[in-house]
């Protein structure tokens, strides 16, 4: 067990019936400042309001709520993403969960800007890009 986690771009295959055609972007192991952010924006998208009525939650353990969500990530969310990774806002948030393991932001850190890069690119073409995560 543990936090896996994927980003993925759809595109209607069938547009009769609807299908959607998935492939994979990115996928992480226990990778939780990720998760952290990926749920604040969740959370900023469902417009819930913090203690001091922020729209901005700051969590130390993610709800239960955030664990096999499909989140789709527009322009604006990946350049937020690649801003906050490369000026460190993602290597502090400092998110725990039992299944989640150690921080692993200087691991990960070229293989998220690569995604980022890559994640622009099929926005650019019109397809939509997802992250999803399971623990």
């Amino acid at each position: 067990m543990g936090l896996d986690q994927y980003a993925y771009v759809a595109a209607r295959a069938d547009t009769e019936h609807g299908d959607l055609s998935r492939r994979e972007l990115a996928y992480w192991r226990k990778h939780p400042n990720l998760q952290g952010w990926m749920e604040r924006l969740w959370l900023k998208k469902l417009d819930v309001p913090n203690n001091e009525g922020d729209r901005f939650i700051e969590y130390n353990y993610p709800p239960q709520d955030f664990n096999c969500v499909e989140l789709q990530l527009s322009w604006d969310d990946i350049d937020r993403l690649e801003k906050d990774i490369l000026s460190g806002v993602v290597a502090k948030l400092d998110t725990r969960g039992f299944f989640f393991g150690n921080h692993s932001d200087y691991h990960y850190r070229e293989y998220d800007l690569k995604f980022c890069r890559t994640a622009k690119a099929e926005l650019f073409t019109g397809l939509k890009v997802f992250y999803n995560s399971s623990w």
